[in-house]
């Protein structure tokens, strides 16, 4: 006696090759949903409604164990069956693909079984829509749901298809985008019911997303958009401090290039701005520090200094987004780019790609007197770095000084009826001032 698995979809028999029909149709012991085994009502075998895989596979245990026991003893004359007995256990889709599969191969000898895989409901997506789909990432795992999805939407992937139910519906997901509040935007496409005569596949606004009710045999495919298409800003409804990261838009497949709201006031806070002052913002992402900046002191100039073209990009957009005059974006490598800029009375470095002992000589030779550099540093070989600089630098120059504030900040997420912390990587937010007058 074997084992078969047979993905099935919402087409039911018909949607079945020949070879996995003639499974079906030998089947001894035919198990599957009450959906599933409607789809063969004059099928003679016995039945089993698939309520619980486990018990289930705990009977088939029992079927697999009466058929060894009633094997022929070595040596004994016995007719051969004309066939070997089938248990078919009909499931939705690509069995191993967030399917039954997984706890049949566990639990169940790996020679017993066999998988006939059907067509799946993503690769039916992206069918659906017309996109390759060889990279996309995909969130069906129910025990890890929210975890893995914000982990996509918080690296900026190009594509994710997510698997929907009763619980983690389109609503949910949308609401959790919501409160991460990411500079990354995506379009969203429902495939509902696909395979089934009333498949309905389109695309959703993040409105309709909350407002419409949808099958719960849904996947939602979201595709990331271009940087250059955002929704209009009402600069009138902005905070003064402490733009939301959402506000912004993003670089691309590069979301870690915004500094985080929360750690974007507590630097500004270390950087004790005055107006009228000359501000680096070395490594600059997308230009959320600067335009910051900017928006607080309209009479101060702001160099937002980025080596990406993507990030350049950005800054650019973004400063024509929220209407900044003295936001100036300059595409360069530090330390090299500085010594083409005018000399600052505040430098914030939020990135350094390896140079930040370079990028600290050089600001520290054009710093004017009186002056302060503002570090977001979150890898502890980052921090070593800078506290050797000031060592050696205080050795020489007394007149230097430094403090650290080290930030661990969480936020709130919705995970379907409960609420979790989502914690933003830790930084140390490291000043350094230049007392001199």
């Amino acid at each position: 006696m074997t084992v078969h698995v047979v993905g099935i979809g919402l087409d039911g028999a018909a949607g079945l090759s020949q070879s996995a029909r003639q499974v079906v149709e030998r089947a001894a012991l035919l198990v599957g949903s009450d959906r599933h085994l409607s789809y063969f009502p004059h099928h003679s075998g016995e039945r089993w409604v698939l309520a619980d895989l486990t018990t289930a596979i705990v009977e088939i245990r029992c079927w697999l164990a009466q058929e060894a026991d009633l094997e022929p003893d070595a040596g004994t004359l016995e007719p051969p069956m004309s066939s070997p007995q089938l248990i078919v256990i009909l499931v939705a889709g690509d069995p191993l693909f967030y399917g039954w599969g997984k706890l049949l191969i566990a639990q169940l000898p790996a020679e017993k079984l066999t998988f006939h895989p059907h067509v799946s409901c993503v690769q039916l997506a992206f069918n659906r829509l017309q996109i390759p789909w060889q990279d996309a990432h995909f969130v069906g795992d129910r025990g890890r749901y929210f975890e893995e999805l914000t982990g996509f939407l918080k690296a900026g992937v190009k594509k994710i298809a997510v698997l929907a139910d009763e619980t983690h519906t389109p609503a949910a997901l949308v609401n959790l985008l919501k409160a991460l509040d990411l500079p990354t935007r995506y379009e969203f496409w429902v495939c509902e019911n696909l395979g089934s005569a009333d498949e309905r596949v389109g695309r959703k606004s993040l409105e309709a997303l909350l407002r419409e009710s949808f099958a719960p045999l849904s996947v939602v495919v979201m595709l990331r958009e271009s940087q250059t298409v955002a929704e209009p800003l009402d600069l009138s409804q902005l905070p003064l401090l402490g733009i939301p990261d959402g506000a912004f838009i993003g670089c691309g497949d590069r979301p870690g290039l915004t500094v985080e709201r929360e750690v974007r006031v507590l630097v500004l806070a270390q950087l004790a701005l005055q107006p009228g002052q000359v501000v680096w913002d070395v490594g600059a992402g997308n230009g959320s520090v600067s335009i910051e900046i900017a928006r607080l002191f309209p009479q101060s100039e702001v160099y937002a200094i980025e080596k990406t073209v993507s990030g350049t990009a950005a800054i650019e957009l973004n400063c024509g987004r929220f209407g900044v005059q003295n936001a100036l974006s300059v595409h360069g490598i530090a330390p090299e780019i500085l010594h083409r800029l005018r000399p600052p009375h505040r430098i914030f470095i939020g990135g350094s790609d390896g140079g930040l002992t370079k990028i600290l000589g050089v600001c520290a030779l054009r710093l004017l007197p009186g002056g302060s550099i503002v570090l977001a540093v979150s890898a502890l070989e980052d921090i070593g770095t800078v506290l050797n600089w000031m060592d050696d630098r205080v050795r020489r120059e007394p007149y230097w000084s430094y403090r650290i504030v080290q930030v661990q900040l969480s936020r709130s997420l919705p995970a379907g009826n409960l609420t979790r912390f989502d914690p933003l990587n830790p930084v140390a937010i490291v000043t350094i001032d230049l007392n001199l007058n």
